[in-house]
């Protein structure tokens, strides 16, 4: 109920939006007919055909995007054409001709007014409007579809994605509301209805071409980014909805040791795409065994601070009765190539099992929602704890030892020992300002370059000055869903931190190597270079998975980040601090 009340808030707020202006001509056209017969028929073809379009996107991906795109030009020449109708009555009359002798024995008086009060054209207007309306958007449907994304297609998906079409339609039956008496004083008291008529088919037409120049989504959008951006995510602060991280202090009993109630049986390992480094195992094969579930995906800098624990744990207990299993949800979609997984599973020295999830089976299975999470199961199969996010290692340790214990098992004395040399990306979150910021029009924020992000096509950027957790891009690029990629060499992205440790996510998926040059305040980093730069901040992307490309000593404070590319084809997904 929250989320649909979240979702539903979100689309009210999408009015303030000024992507939205190009749609507006289209609902005011109908100002002066009937609400129910006329109005509230294209609302309800907006919202229907704004869910379906969201919906398509959420689960179909890049395919889905050029379905849309196909579908907004159809939907602007019906929505030209009506522009034309408004100004030239007789085509109107021409093209309503055979509507009206299909209806004539429907509706008398929709013959007599040419068609204009039946539901069946509004209904297929509105469902046109919201094909065009579709791409104004902001963080509260960034969240609904990438839950889509990351849980699968469902009916839950689909009703928060129309709460959110119906909430948008709220605000702009309220708008019409206003509107529609403001138009019929005009038309009482100025006896000019028909140059009325004529004005708003003008300013369809323009909508129209504003859209298709694709106006709607740059110039417009810009405008609004702070301000709306800013609204939705304070509306989702207020119900809520940030991760949470870890699971609380555990209770300890009388005996000293922890109070872990069942939590539910542990659900089937069922939909495995591959196995890593183990033979398929199955919830009944594991029976009698301690086992921690750990979700992850390579390119999380959360999962890769949180791995040199859950390695050690294994290294630990492995032959006491404990089996680790990693479950490898991909985030990304490079994530879901499974030679990728092999390759970071034995980079980051992994030698217990891992369950490559690219379906998210397993991960819908545990309703589970974030990167890490580790379930402790105990040996009759049982949910007994959960931790989400870093940190709590003792505590998840002595949870591991107190299970073990319970079924038999001598876990040993003393605890594991953690070897995090090489790794490199321990977090100092109290000198953390800065948040995860993604690079892909789907969920990115705080981006600044004049124009704003064009959706799926090349365009040219250019920097802009930066104040904190802002980014910027040069050069040119095309934004898709996920990720920008640099279609000509010399592209630059800049960002402004605070933070010890920046990273990228970066990927050269033609295979090539990608060489690139980072600067930090205008320098080469030097001492301040991460893992992946030397010296001079001289490097290469070989490969799609998490670049490690500051990494600061001393006091930590405001620093602008620059990354140059030498050469075309690289694509950037993320930064993530520590």
């Amino acid at each position: 109920m929250l989320l649909f009340l979240l979702a539903y808030l979100g689309g009210v707020l999408t009015i303030l939006s000024p992507c939205i202006l190009p749609v507006l001509p289209f609902v005011f056209a109908r100002a002066d007919r009937s609400f129910l017969r006329s109005t509230l028929p294209m609302l309800i073809g907006m919202a229907v055909a704004f869910a379906g379009v969201a919906s398509l996107a959420a689960v179909g991906g890049g395919w889905a995007v050029q379905a849309n795109q196909a579908g907004r030009w159809l939907a602007m020449g019906l929505l030209a054409f009506f522009g034309l109708t408004l100004l030239l009555p007789r085509l109107a009359d021409r093209a309503m001709q055979p509507l009206v002798r299909l209806g004539a024995r429907l509706s008398a008086k929709a013959e007599a007014d040419g068609g204009g009060e039946r539901v069946g054209p509004s209904l297929l207007l509105g469902a046109a409007t919201g094909l065009l309306w579709a791409p104004c958007a902001g963080p509260i449907l960034g969240l609904i579809l990438s839950a889509a994304a990351l849980n699968g297609a469902s009916l839950g998906t689909s009703v928060l994605l129309l709460a959110y079409a119906l909430g948008a339609a709220t605000s702009l039956a309220l708008a019409l509301l206003v509107g529609g008496r403001l138009f019929a004083v005009m038309k009482r008291s100025l006896g000019v209805g028909e140059w009325v008529r004529r004005g708003l088919g003008v300013l369809v037409l323009a909508g129209v071409a504003v859209i298709a120049l694709g106006l709607d989504t740059t110039y417009l959008a810009r405008l609004s980014t702070a301000q709306t951006e800013s609204l939705e995510r304070a509306l989702a602060g207020t119900l809520d909805m940030e991760m949470p991280e870890g699971s609380g202090e555990l209770t300890v009993g009388p005996d000293g040791r922890y109070v872990l109630p069942v939590e539910r049986e542990m659900p089937p390992l069922d939909g495995i795409t591959e196995w890593l480094n183990s033979a398929p195992l199955t919830r009944e094969a594991l029976r009698g065994k301690v086992v921690l579930i750990d979700f992850w995906t390579y390119s999380c800098i959360n999962c890769l601070r949180s791995i040199p624990y859950v390695r050690a744990w294994h290294e630990r207990y492995g032959n006491n009765g404990l089996v680790v299993i990693g479950v490898h949800a991909p985030e990304f979609a490079f994530e879901r190539d499974v030679s990728n997984v092999r390759e970071a599973a034995a980079r980051l020295g992994i030698s217990y099992p891992v369950a490559v999830d690219n379906e998210r089976a397993v991960w819908r299975a545990f309703q589970n929602r974030y990167w890490p999470a580790h379930y402790f199961i105990d040996a009759q199969g049982r949910v007994r704890h959960h931790h989400f996010g870093e940190g709590g290692y003792e505590q998840s340790e002595r949870v591991i030892r107190q299970l073990l214990a319970e079924a038999g098992y001598d876990p040993g004395r003393g605890a594991a020992a953690v070897a995090t040399e090489g790794v490199g990306l321990q977090a100092q979150r109290q000198t953390q300002r800065s948040p995860e910021t993604y690079l892909g029009y789907g969920r990115a924020a705080n981006f600044i370059s004049p124009g704003g992000l064009v959706r799926d096509r090349a365009s040219r950027y250019a920097a802009a000055p930066l104040q904190l957790n802002q980014w910027t891009l040069a050069g040119t690029w095309t934004v898709a869903l996920q990720h920008s990629r640099l279609e000509l060499a010399g592209g630059r992205i800049a960002f402004r931190f605070h933070a010890r440790d920046l990273h990228l996510v970066l990927g050269a998926p033609d295979g090539r190597p990608v060489r690139f040059r980072v600067t930090l305040d205008g320098q080469p980093p030097r001492d301040s270079a991460g893992l992946d730069v030397n010296a001079a901040g001289e490097g290469a992307v070989r490969g799609q998975r998490l670049y490690q490309l500051i990494r600061q000593p001393g006091a930590i404070g405001e620093k602008t980040f620059e990354i140059e590319f030498l050469d075309a084809g690289v694509e950037a997904f993320a930064f993530t601090f520590g």
